[in-house]
């Protein structure tokens, strides 16, 4: 039996059939025979992963004619290789390796593989397995036709895809599910997805361009991509993966058990978040892709090919769904329904390669949910909210050195003009709103063994990034005026000299004091950690112009552009690049670069941003009209009230500290060896891990104690906003005020 019904997919871009298929079929088959995928020798493990008829059922020629339909023919026999390759090591890796348990095996397998991938073409080892000769034989074929930088990105994916499978083994292994925020990101990278990516460049003869491949347009579009494909394949595998192969990573069950619901509720909701993964590639390529064509100067010809890869991906996409609903490897024999009268009239061409084509009139695959994101009311009387039972496992340390940067942080806030009004009569805070927030008692627990001087610094960083992220809205929000923030942090960048030379003359408050951290924070540090720190304050301010755009559309994020953007917004990365400098040297960069630090890291980050998100939720919501809050995000995407959003967010922060302690009783050891770390070594890596602890403890644990917060105190601070901000009054200037109130926020 089925375990739930298929839903409706939303799939706006009708497949093509490349017309090479035939061919295709013939060049792959022998390919695969000429590799020892089909016919290996029977002494050889794995070879009987495949047989022809398998092979042929399975028809990932038919997959790669619907994914890349106008790719000539030498190139989609390339493609195919590449497909086949790739599903073959996925079921060889489960027959060997998942089946058995082995981790020992298949670490030493999968560390072999890599040296089969030159960057640089140099020649590779002897080939053991079809697996290792299929991807010399690729590379081969491939890579000396793309720049190093594509060969570098495409070396990446690949050992990412390869190499990840160790944390899908961990899983079966242990029995262990993810939580959701785990699993979407780490699927991206053992789901191949990016990978396939890469190839849609190759395929199409064009190439990103190397200075806007970082940026996060094109990020989100990768990343959006590799969500949507992934959690497709959940849909159809749920049941061969769960009934026949023992698996535990699929974000059906990962939602099945993290929600408690049934498998067709998860189906449903996993359905929900490939559809909002798709608007949100489409939002991204609409709203954000423009921008960064001018802002780079992007000539003709690299628009070209951007746009080139935009129509690869959405080709991509809908074959790729075409090949579910056909391959015998899925479950598909009934997803097609009875469609209405009405939709039998209006649905199009029929046959294959028309199922995308065609009109189906549910809401889901209309892609009606899009539009509750832009329905919010802002400034709804919600009240406080009822905090839940936090589970926090660690305990706050409190610095000696706390009463002298509290004095600190009052003096210097005045020092840098973070007290005064701004033109135009806008106060952003005042001493008393200042002392209120108390931001020492905060770092005196993130970091309690931190020095008096260390400390004033900290808690400097932690008030400028507060102020600034209040700035931003108070000054840029009310106008719309997405240019003017733009060119404002633009200049940021110019007052963290790398050399730490002069800056300009700065004109407002934000400028004059991230100049003057900036020089008592960078001084001590190299260049390289120069660098290092600077990407990451700019990737906080640059989070701030992703808050206003979503403003500016009144558009309530994706949730997980909201999980990965929130991060930054919340200054997250920028510790964290703080906490990384303090260990330069001691910590080889390759174990901080790991998927477990990673895990780590990112863990502790969202257990603070969505203690806030709680916190903060009668402040932002009620009196801010602010969009950007979990407990919000879960409330429309999930269509559950406050109290059960609080209680799935609340769920999501114990998985992630959960998540971290799993990393540090069962993982670290092993990196530790893996890495051979002494004593000293060892030791620093234990206290890296501590500073996380104290920074998840702590920060709970000011929210608990601040003034920032409570009711009564967000009545004072919002109690004369005509004053505080310049707005006038009389008859006719309430338009005046929704407009400042939407713009005039205090989001952290």
């Amino acid at each position: 039996m089925r375990p739930y019904e298929l839903p409706d997919f939303y799939m706006p871009y009708p497949a093509r059939l490349n017309p090479h298929l035939d061919t295709a079929r013939a060049h792959t088959k022998a390919w695969a025979r000429e590799m020892g995928i089909l016919d290996a020798p029977q002494d050889e493990p794995g070879s009987a992963i495949w047989d022809e008829s398998m092979f042929d059922s399975m028809d990932f020629a038919l997959l790669c004619a619907y994914t890349h339909p106008d790719a000539p023919s030498r190139e989609l026999d390339l493609v195919t290789d590449w497909y086949v390759w790739v599903f073959y090591f996925d079921d060889h890796f489960l027959e060997i390796y998942k089946r058995s348990h082995d981790q020992a095996g298949a670490k030493e397998y999968l560390d072999r593989l890599p040296a089969f991938m030159p960057v640089d073409l140099v020649a590779p080892p002897e080939p053991t397995n079809p697996v290792e000769r299929g991807l010399i034989d690729l590379w081969a074929r491939t890579v000396p036709y793309r720049s190093r930088e594509w060969r570098a990105r495409f070396f990446e994916s690949n050992k990412n895809l390869l190499g990840e499978s160790m944390w899908e083994l961990a899983n079966i292994s242990g029995g262990r599910i993810p939580n959701p925020i785990e699993y979407i990101e780490v699927r991206r990278k053992v789901g191949g997805a990016p990978w396939s990516a890469d190839l849609v460049e190759h395929a199409a003869f064009v190439e990103i361009p190397t200075r806007v491949a970082d940026a996060r347009p094109v990020q989100v579009l990768k990343d959006t991509f590799a969500d949507g494909a992934h959690l497709r394949n959940d849909l159809f595998s749920y049941q061969r993966e769960t009934q026949q192969e023992g698996e535990t990573n699929n974000c059906v069950l990962v939602l099945e058990r993290f929600l408690d619901v049934s498998p067709q509720r998860a189906a449903d909701l996993t359905n929900d978040i490939l559809t909002s993964r798709l608007q949100q590639f489409e939002n991204t390529a609409l709203t954000e892709l423009p921008s960064l064509f001018e802002e780079h100067g992007l000539n003709l010809l690299e628009r070209e090919s951007v746009l080139l890869y935009v129509k690869g991906l959405q080709d991509w996409q809908s074959g790729c769904h075409e090949w579910h609903m056909r391959s015998s490897r899925y479950m598909n024999d009934a997803s097609h329904r009875q469609p209405l009268v009405a939709e039998r009239l209006l649905g199009g061409p029929t046959g294959w390669g028309t199922s995308a084509a065609q009109i189906m009139l549910s809401p889901g695959a209309l892609g009606l949910r899009r539009f509750k994101s832009y329905t919010h009311v802002p400034y709804e009387k919600v009240g406080p909210t009822t905090l839940p039972n936090f589970y926090m496992p660690y305990s706050a340390r409190v610095n000696v050195n706390l009463e002298r940067s509290r004095q600190h942080i009052v003096d210097w806030s005045r020092k840098m003009g973070l007290l005064e009004s701004l033109p135009g009569d806008i106060g952003i805070w005042d001493e008393e709103n200042l002392r209120l927030f108390d931001f020492a008692v905060c770092t005196a627990r993130i970091h309690p063994d931190a020095s008096g001087p260390e400390l004033d610094v900290s808690s400097g960083w932690l008030t400028w990034g507060t102020y600034a992220d209040d700035y931003v809205p108070a000054v840029f929000g009310r106008t719309r005026d997405m240019a003017g923030a733009k060119v404002f942090n633009a200049r940021l960048s110019a007052f963290m000299p790398l050399d730490c030379g002069a800056t300009p003359p700065p004109v407002n408050p934000v400028e004059t004091g991230l100049a003057d951290l900036w020089i008592r924070t960078a001084s001590p540090m190299s260049i390289d950690q120069r660098s290092q720190f600077r990407q990451g304050v700019e990737g906080m301010t640059a989070s701030w112009l992703w808050e206003l755009a979503n403003h500016i559309q009144h558009r309530i994020p994706d949730p997980v552009d909201y999980v990965e953007m929130r991060r930054k917004v919340f200054g997250s990365d920028l510790t964290m690049s703080l906490a990384r400098i303090t260990q330069a040297g001691k910590i080889p960069t390759e174990l901080l670069r790991t998927r477990a630090m990673r895990g780590l890291e990112s863990s502790a980050q969202d257990y603070a941003c969505l203690t806030n998100d709680i916190f903060s939720y009668q402040k932002e919501i009620e009196f801010e009209g602010e969009l950007h809050n979990c407990v919000l995000v879960l409330q429309k995407f999930l269509d559950i009230d406050r109290r059960q959003a609080v209680s799935v967010v609340n769920d999501l922060m114990t998985a992630r500290v959960s998540q971290f302690q799993h990393i540090v009783a069962t993982e670290l050891p092993v990196l530790a060896d893996e890495f051979a770390l002494d004593a000293d070594a060892r030791k620093t890596l234990e206290d890296y891990v501590v500073g996380m602890q104290d920074g998840m403890a702590g920060i709970l644990d000011w929210h608990m104690l601040t003034g920032r917060y409570p009711e009564a105190a967000l009545r004072r601070r919002y109690r004369t906003p005509t004053r505080r901000f310049g707005v006038p009054t009389g008859l006719g200037t309430s338009a005046a005020l929704i407009d400042l109130l939407s713009g005039a926020r205090t989001p952290a």
